[in-house]
């Protein structure tokens, strides 16, 4: 397998002009990595830049789960602390504040940028990046993007677009749950479509197809926050994310989030008699039994499934979730809930409504709509964000 390379492993190759003399900051994490040699050590981005920019990088900044990527949970916050290698200020960006004030910009001229993104739509790390976007707006910063593959495929699109009123820290924008899109190409959506309007730059990667799964890149899967393990949890992250607004265990504190769902109250041969094969695309369900460390039903004996996934092209998460919350609500009605608020520091909305950006969703579930006459009420939607994203693609 021929491995693509990065937008960080470009620009080490190709230098950017616009970083010539310049003062630098860097948006990264534990997962900011490159083989630039292409000799399978891996080198942070931080040491690249201040290595190929020498005494350029002034400022750091981090991302929710923090500069280590060591808080576990949401609504975790980071502190500001002194990076032990550079001696230079990482300024959390979840903590005091999501998004840079003047004092954190002030030191540099532009602003770099290299996460892994997971491709959906709640994962905050494209937030953290828009609000960065907005700040270099107000400050007169430049931005430099320096894109990475979306784990879960360029091609296909799924799920309903975020109402405007249902906007969080989870949703700042009116995109499906699954977008298709590389964090590069949604700087762009973002900085024009929705008229953020600052000087924006991105570095492409190269070898990089729409049909990718991570696992086709020839890239190490570096886990971009703790609960995403491997680019498998990635794969069901877009559908399964879904039980973190319900009082089933998303498999948090376990070794397998994500992956894996269950509460105390299910019965496992109930469920899997219940919900038709045919409605399983893609995905083989194994019924199991787990014991969370934390976070939900913590200590207690859970029984639910594995979600293992036999044919990905076929596999569509969001939909394969709602159909197996549905299930969940048709059989234990009375010890099924919806998660109470705050989540993602929303106070008042459900955390379910937030997650799926629209109430609708929910209420159809409860009403036991079908999930597919659920999915045709969306379709329309979709067409339109497949020719919103069109203009601001990078690769074929």
């Amino acid at each position: 397998m021929k491995r693509i390379q990065t937008g960080i492993e470009k620009l080490l190759v190709d230098p950017q002009p616009i970083l010539q003399g310049k003062s630098l900051g860097l948006l990264a994490n534990p997962a900011s990595v490159a083989c630039p040699d292409g000799d399978g050590r891996f080198q942070s981005t931080r040491a690249l830049i201040a290595n190929y920019y020498p005494n350029q990088l002034k400022v750091l900044l981090s991302p929710q789960h923090g500069f280590f990527a060591e808080k576990q949970a949401n609504m975790v916050p980071s502190e500001d602390l002194i990076d032990p290698v550079l001696n230079i200020p990482v300024f959390s960006l979840y903590g005091k504040t999501r998004m840079p004030t003047e004092a954190m910009l002030e030191p540099i001229d532009i602003l770099i940028v290299d996460l892994q993104d997971v491709g959906t739509r709640v994962y905050t790390f494209i937030y953290t990046m828009a609000l960065c976007l907005q700040a270099a707006r107000i400050y007169h910063k430049e931005v430099l993007v320096l894109d990475r593959p979306n784990p879960v495929g360029g091609i296909r699109i799924e799920g309903n677009c975020l109402k405007p009123e249902y906007a969080s820290f989870v949703g700042l924008y009116p995109i499906p749950m699954r977008h298709g899109l590389t964090i590069g190409e949604l700087a762009r959506l973002f900085n024009d479509h929705f008229g953020i309007g600052c000087e924006l730059h991105v570095t492409p990667m190269s070898g990089w197809k729409r049909e990718m799964l991570f696992q086709d890149t020839g890239i190490a899967w570096i886990p971009p926050s703790p609960n995403l393990p491997t680019p498998t949890s990635a794969l069901v992250y877009p559908g399964q994310v879904l039980w973190e607004g319900t009082n089933v265990s998303e498999g948090r504190g376990t070794t397998q989030p994500f992956e894996i769902f269950g509460a105390p109250f299910f019965d496992t041969a109930q469920l899997e008699a219940l919900i038709p094969k045919e409605k399983l695309a893609g995905v083989h369900l194994r019924p199991l039994a787990f014991e969370p460390d934390s976070d939900k039903w913590g200590k207690d004996l859970c029984l639910g499934f594995q979600l293992h996934i036999t044919n990905a092209t076929l596999y569509r998460p969001y939909i394969t979730t709602l159909t197996l919350i549905q299930a969940v609500v048709s059989v234990y009605a009375d010890a099924f809930q919806w998660k109470s608020p705050p989540y993602e520091y929303e106070f008042e909305k459900l955390p379910f409504d937030i997650l799926t950006g629209d109430p609708a969703v929910r209420k159809a579930i409860e009403g036991m709509d079908t999930v597919e006459d659920l999915e045709k009420t969306w379709a329309e939607e979709l067409k339109c964000f497949e020719e919103i994203r069109r203009p601001y693609l990078l690769y074929e």
